[in-house]
């Protein structure tokens, strides 16, 4: 599911480039929105990262780690991050409604995992989601 998100983000945005290193990886989910939320993420970081630094995407042991080297988030717009329609000073000239963090949120806890947001080291954004690991994957 995630290296087929990330296809589909190369295609979309053919300038942008990813370093991955993907586990295999099995969780118990509804594929779609599994789907949606990882997408939503690999769109921000395009969105946000520009292109002269990679987008580095991690999935081990059920927790996907997607960093970029954009400007970041703002410390102020941290907590709101996550809610419906927030966008933050620097996301409101560019396309979107706001809704794509929560959609991540709500598709995490939804299958009892998290999801959280910080400055990475040196700057850019690092988004981490978890979903416990399928009994049969362990």
């Amino acid at each position: 599911l995630v290296a087929e998100a990330i296809e589909r983000a190369r295609r979309h945005a053919p300038q942008a480039r990813f370093e991955i290193s993907l586990d295999p990886t099995l969780v118990n989910g509804v594929p779609s929105r599994l789907d949606r939320a990882v997408n939503n993420l690999l769109d921000n970081a395009v969105k946000f990262a520009g292109t002269e630094q990679p987008i580095e995407v991690r999935l081990h042991d059920g927790e996907l780690e997607i960093r970029d080297h954009g400007p970041g988030i703002d410390a102020d717009d941290l907590p709101h991050i996550f809610d419906r329609f927030f966008r933050g000073a620097r996301s409101r000239a560019l396309p979107g409604s706001g809704l794509g963090l929560a959609i991540v949120r709500q598709v995490a806890e939804l299958h009892s995992g998290s999801v959280s947001i910080a400055a990475a080291p040196g700057g850019g954004t690092v988004v981490r989601m978890r979903v416990p690991v399928s009994a049969w994957g362990a």
